[in-house]
C-alpha cells in the first residue's frame, strides 16, 4: 500500500516541479506546447485517478480484513477506527470542494470588480456584494461539514 502513496506523492511533486519549471521558462512554440500540455495533463489525471482508485480498493480490503476487537477488551481512549476515519474524511470533503469552487468564483468576480471600480468608484458597494455572494459558497460547504460532524459524533 505504501507504493501507491509513493506514486501519488511523486505525481504531485512532479506536477508542482513541472509547473515551477514552465513558470520560469515558458515554451516558445505555443501550438506544440498546448499539445504537450494536453497529453501531460491527461497522463497526470489518469495516474492520479488510477492510483486513488487502487488505494481505495486496497484500503477497503485491508479495513474489511481486520478482525473486530473482543467484546471484553476496553476500547483505547482516542482510538479511531477505519470507519470513523473515513467518515471524518467524508465530512471534510464538502468544505474542501466548496472552498475550491469559491476560489474559482472569486477570481473572475474579483478581477471584474477591480476593473469596474477603477472606472466607476461609486460601484464599490455593488461589487463587494458580488464578491460576498461568490465567497458564500465556501460558507455553505462549512455548514454542511458541521452538520455532518454532528451526525458522526
Amino acid at each position: 500500500m505504501y507504493w501507491l502513496i509513493t506514486i501519488i506523492a511523486a505525481n504531485l511533486l512532479g506536477t508542482i516541479g513541472l509547473g515551477a519549471y514552465f513558470g520560469l521558462r515558458p515554451p516558445a512554440d505555443g501550438r506544440r506546447a498546448r499539445r504537450w500540455w494536453k497529453g501531460a495533463l491527461a497522463t497526470n489525471v489518469l495516474v492520479f485517478l488510477g492510483v486513488g482508485a487502487a488505494l481505495l480498493v486496497l484500503g477497503m480490503h485491508t479495513a474489511l480484513a481486520q478482525q473486530p476487537p473482543p467484546a471484553q477488551a476496553p476500547a483505547a481512549h482516542g482510538d479511531i477506527s477505519v470507519g470513523l476515519g473515513l467518515a471524518l474524511l467524508g465530512a471534510g470533503l464538502p468544505t474542501a470542494l466548496a472552498a475550491f469552487g469559491a476560489g474559482l468564483a472569486v477570481g473572475p468576480v474579483g478581477a471584474a470588480a477591480l476593473a469596474v471600480i477603477s472606472e466607476k468608484p461609486e460601484m464599490f458597494g455593488r461589487t463587494l456584494i458580488y464578491l460576498g455572494l461568490a465567497e458564500g459558497i465556501a460558507i455553505y460547504g462549512l455548514v454542511i461539514t458541521i452538520l455532518l460532524l454532528g451526525k458522526i459524533a
